[in-house]
């Protein structure tokens, strides 16, 4: 497994956010993160990458538990993407996507010909070569997540986290920005709210309600009426695509 979470706890202010969660997510797949709001997805996302630490339970990268590696060998190898940022200075999209380089470099450490590799390979990802020099501030909000997660991919990272990124983007940006996640040649886990196009994007899936993984699976086997119904509140009707040939909900009022 590329990533391994085993009866993982977490608690704030006394109360239970992550409680007892498992995973497992194979290398060079995308796990999709479902669930209500305040289900834990964000706060599971973090302890991944030890922005948190763990109450109890065990996060493994690979066979090591993440408690015993150093968080630049961390930094090294897990990138995470949030829902959103925003900056007021005046830097250009080269400058974003560079940071990504700073878990590989020393404080003295001379820009060197594998950082440019790294940032352009990562630009050219994203689709977004030509747009190196243009400022932050002029992007949409569909080339600002690009561009996020072109900074990511500057890592080099193995594992990939994004926590909505999706978030705030009309329907066509939505589509590019998971169409391009599933094809990146690392493990993926992204926290969505749409329930179809995680069904479309993602190899497996992971229900949370409460803190806990009510669900896990296939997308065909996991999205049932009978779970919309328990967990999301809602009554839907779950089919096969005959567009895309994925399970699709069709919601009813």
């Amino acid at each position: 497994m590329s990533i391994s979470v085993h009866d993982v706890c977490w608690s704030s202010g006394g109360l239970m956010i992550v409680d007892g969660i498992s995973i497992d997510v194979s290398r060079g797949k995308t796990l999709g993160l479902l669930g209500p709001n305040g289900s834990g997805k964000s706060s599971l996302l973090r302890l991944i990458c030890r922005l948190r630490n763990v109450k109890s339970g065990v996060i493994s990268l690979g066979n090591t538990d993440i408690a015993a590696m150093p968080r630049l060998d961390i930094a090294r190898r897990v990138a995470f993407v949030e829902q959103q940022a925003t900056t007021e200075a005046q830097v250009t999209v080269l400058d974003v996507v560079r940071l990504g380089r700073t878990p590989h470099r020393g404080p003295l450490s001379p820009w060197t010909a594998a950082d440019d590799a790294a940032v352009n390979a990562a630009l050219h990802h994203v689709g977004m070569p030509e747009r190196a020099g243009q400022l932050w501030h002029t992007l949409s909000g569909g080339e600002r997540q690009r561009v996020h997660i072109a900074r990511a991919l500057a890592q080099t990272p193995s594992e990939l986290l994004l926590d909505e990124p999706t978030n705030h983007l009309d329907i066509q940006h939505q589509l590019e920005i998971l169409a391009l996640v599933s094809r990146l040649p690392v493990t993926c886990i992204v926290a969505l709210h749409d329930l179809n196009l995680a069904a479309m994007f993602c190899d497996t899936l992971a229900i949370l309600q409460r803190g806990k993984v009510v669900a896990a699976g296939a997308p065909e086997d996991v999205l049932t009426g009978e779970l919309m119904s328990r967990v999301f509140g809602v009554h839907a009707h779950v089919e096969r695509s005959a567009y895309h040939g994925r399970c699709h909900v069709q919601y009813r009022l």
